[in-house]
C-alpha cells in the first residue's frame, strides 16, 4: 500500500519569555514523532491536553513549520517544497476543526463557505463551484434547499457536516480532524463518526484523527499514537493498544475511560511542566511501577509485539 504521509523525527521546539532578565525557556511541544499513513487509513493521536496533538496537526496541515525532522506527503517534500508544490501540497491535505459554531462566517451563506476553497484554488466559473458545492452538500447528508441558508439557522451537527464539506470540496487526500466530535452530543457524535467512516470508504481518505476520547478512538481508527509531553509513548494497530497496552500511560488512559478498562490505575498528579520535563522517562513522575532507571535514562521506542513502545519495563506488561 502506498505511503500518503511519511513523519519521521518531526520536532517543533518555541522560545518561551520567562522574564526580563532569564534567558528564554524552550518549550518542546513535539519532540520526535514518526508515522505512515496510507490512503483509506485512519491514525488517531490520543492523549492528555497539553501533550502536543495540536501542535502535531498544524504540522501535517503546513500551518506551522517543523523546527526538525522530516514531512513528505504523497511523496513530496513538504518541509521545503520544490519551487510551484506547496499550493498543490496545501491541497492535498484538509483540517476540521473542533468548534462547529466557531469555524462557519455566520455573515456568509452555507453554499458561498464551501464554495470559498474552490473560488481561491481555482479557476472554475461561478455556476460550477456552485454545482459542486450542491453536490458535496449532498454526500454529508444536506439537501440543496441548504445552500441558501445561514449557519445560524444549523444544530451543531450540521455545522460540522457543512465544515467537512467544505474540507472535502478540494477533493484532499488527507483530512486532520483535530478533536471533530468533542463539542457534540453524545447522541450526534455517532452519526458524524459514521458519516466520516462512510467518506473515507467512498473517496478513499487517509484520517489523522486527533482525540482524547478512547471510546471514540476505538470505534474510527485502524491506528493508535499515544502521545505524552511531545513524544511517543506506544504506537501500532488498534487492536494490540486495546487489546494489550503495554505502556502505563496507555494503561491509564484506558483504565480512565468508561467500558473500556479499569485495572491499570489512573495517572496520579501533575502534568509536567514542558518547559522542564523529567530528566528520564517523562512519564516517571506519575508512573505506578517508576523504577530508578525510568528517572535516569529516557527509553527509545522499540518494537514489543507488533507495536513500537517507549518503556524500559514494557516486557513484564506483556507477561503479565
Amino acid at each position: 500500500m502506498t505511503v500518503l504521509v511519511a513523519a519521521r523525527g518531526l520536532e517543533r521546539t518555541y522560545e518561551v519569555r520567562r522574564g526580563l532578565f532569564k534567558e528564554p525557556g524552550r518549550l518542546r511541544a513535539v519532540g520526535g514523532i514518526s508515522f505512515a499513513l496510507a490512503a483509506g487509513e485512519t491514525l488517531a493521536v490520543v492523549g492528555e491536553s497539553g501533550c502536543g496533538k495540536s501542535t502535531l496537526a498544524r504540522l501535517i496541515t503546513l500551518v506551522e513549520k517543523p523546527t526538525g525532522g522530516t514531512l513528505a506527503l504523497d511523496g513530496v517534500d513538504a518541509v521545503n517544497p520544490p519551487a510551484g508544490a506547496r499550493r498543490r501540497l496545501r491541497r492535498t491535505v484538509q483540517l476540521v476543526s473542533q468548534d462547529p459554531y466557531g469555524s462557519l462566517n455566520p455573515r456568509r451563506k452555507i453554499g458561498a463557505i464551501v464554495e470559498e476553497p474552490l473560488a481561491i484554488n481555482t479557476t472554475l466559473p461561478k455556476p460550477a463551484r456552485a454545482g459542486q458545492a450542491i453536490e458535496m452538500l449532498a454526500k454529508v447528508g444536506l439537501g440543496r434547499e441548504h445552500y441558501s441558508r445561514y449557519p445560524h439557522m444549523f444544530s451543531g451537527g450540521q455545522r460540522q457536516r457543512i465544515a467537512i464539506a467544505r474540507a472535502l470540496i478540494l477533493r484532499p487526500q488527507l483530512v486532520v480532524a483535530d478533536e471533530p466530535v468533542s463539542a457534540l452530543d453524545v447522541s450526534v457524535q455517532a452519526q458524524v463518526l459514521n458519516l466520516f467512516m462512510d467518506l473515507q470508504q467512498e473517496l478513499g481518505l487517509a484520517y489523522l484523527f486527533i482525540s482524547h476520547d478512547l471510546a471514540v478512538v476505538r470505534h474510527i481508527a485502524h491506528g493508535v499514537l499515544v502521545m505524552y509531553l511531545g513524544l511517543a509513548m506506544e504506537q501500532g494497530p488498534k487492536e494490540k493498544i486495546f487489546g494489550r497496552p503495554l505502556h502505563p500511560y496507555t494503561r491509564a488512559l484506558l483504565a480512565s475511560t468508561p467500558g473500556l478498562g479499569s485495572s491499570h490505575g489512573v495517572p496520579k498528579g501533575e502534568l509536567p511542566s514542558p518547559l522542564d520535563p523529567p530528566k528520564g522517562c517523562v512519564f516517571s513522575t506519575r508512573c505506578p511501577h517508576v523504577a530508578e532507571r525510568c528517572r535516569e535514562e529516557r527509553p527509545a521506542a522499540r518494537l514489543i509485539d507488533g507495536r513500537e513502545v517507549a518503556c524500559h519495563l514494557a516486557e513484564q506488561f506483556l507477561a503479565g
